[in-house]
């Protein structure tokens, strides 16, 4: 029997092709709607605002939204500003109705507006669009990194992606998902999230590394299991991050953005390779 419970997988009836047809279950990533919606005062009045409609893999949405809303700028402090959450959506059978979720923030808390200016949405596929100015980074980003540390060892980045894909379960049961990973410098695995979204991915691990008090992530190591697009590294570099790892191909706003804030970028990451766009000096050979 294939296995249900998880909001992550839907078992779907597929034609199997071999030598002929064969009727067959199979699990795929669920990707639904989710409306993040901020419910804060003014003048002693609700607000409700919508700041974003995306596409994500359930599970772990209040974690995807704290990191969003801090990825974002539009919240310093989540896990000090949300007062709660609050759920209204309605998914039956085959009938997916756009979910939404309401970010109640407390009374003295109130979210950067010129963040909201613009309309967010983003996809499984493109993340927020419109960002192309490494000086909205610069100008967003708190923290300041140490050019000489953390110290890694090649060693430990080439084991970083068997020790994420093991952990990969979602990964595992269908093929159709992304994957981020946190490591400490000795190749611990301290946290990872998934979902059919790589941003929504990112978002998911930042906001658990908020709730564990892990910002800044100054001394520890992200792991993308796909490409390091502009968008990744905005995010990872709102969170503080040194070093960021990508098994795929990183773009070229995303070397520029890295480099201008002083992180070590490292694509095309597998166990005994890896290519080093910059901040190589954070690199200690074995």
């Amino acid at each position: 029997m294939l296995d249900t419970s998880n909001p992550g997988l839907r078992i779907k009836t597929v034609q199997k092709l071999r030598e002929g047809f064969e009727l067959k279950e199979d699990l795929v990533a669920t990707e639904e709607p989710l409306e993040i919606v901020l419910v804060y005062n003014k003048n002693n009045k609700p607000v409700y605002k919508t700041i974003s409609i995306t596409m994500r893999t359930p599970g772990d949405d209040e974690n995807l939204v704290r990191g969003f809303l801090f990825t974002e700028g539009i919240l310093l402090h989540p896990t000090k500003e949300i007062n709660g959450f609050e759920y209204r959506f309605s998914c039956q059978g085959d009938v997916v109705e756009q979910q939404t979720i309401l970010v109640h923030l407390k009374p003295e808390a109130y979210p950067n507006i010129d963040q909201l200016d613009r309309h967010f949405y983003t996809n499984s596929s493109c993340g927020v669009c419109g960002k192309t100015s490494i000086d909205l980074v610069l100008d967003n980003c708190s923290f300041l990194l140490k050019k000489e540390s953390p110290l890694v060892t090649n060693k430990t980045l080439f084991s970083l992606m068997d020790t994420l894909t093991k952990d990969q379960r979602l990964f595992q049961l269908t093929g159709g998902i992304h994957a981020c990973g946190l490591f400490d410098t000795d190749g611990n695995l301290l946290d990872k999230a998934e979902d059919v979204g790589r941003h929504n991915a990112l978002d998911k691990l930042i906001g658990k590394a908020l709730m564990n008090e892990f910002i800044p992530l100054d001394d520890k190591i992200i792991l993308l299991s796909g490409r390091a697009s502009f968008e990744m590294i905005h995010k990872a570099c709102m969170a503080g991050t040194a070093v960021v790892a990508a098994v795929g191909a990183p773009s070229s706003l995303a070397v520029e953005t890295a480099e201008a804030m002083g992180m070590s970028l490292i694509g095309f990451l597998k166990a005994g390779s890896a290519n080093i766009y910059c901040g190589a000096q954070r690199i200690h050979i074995l």
